[in-house]
């Protein structure tokens, strides 16, 4: 929730949110973060199908909720 609307504007109207997308830099932001973590040794995954199944299972999950948050709720 934004509790300071006037310094959320003044922010708004000032710096990258009026810069036009840059498709090179972003290009370099993205491999450099990609380079980034597998220095970490985040990346390459040892198991690409690790955690498959849980992620499979919260996505059925999801999928079968009605309505939006806090929509035909007791005490909402």
């Amino acid at each position: 929730m934004i509790k300071d609307a006037k310094l959320w504007s003044e922010w708004e109207a000032q710096g990258p949110l009026r810069e036009p997308a840059d498709y090179r830099r972003n290009l370099r932001l993205y491999q450099a973060m990609y380079d980034w973590a597998r220095t970490l040794g985040v990346f390459p995954l040892a198991d690409p199908l690790e955690g498959l199944d849980t992620k499979i299972r919260v996505a059925r999950i999801l999928r079968n909720v009605r309505g939006t948050a806090a929509e035909n709720r007791p005490g909402a």
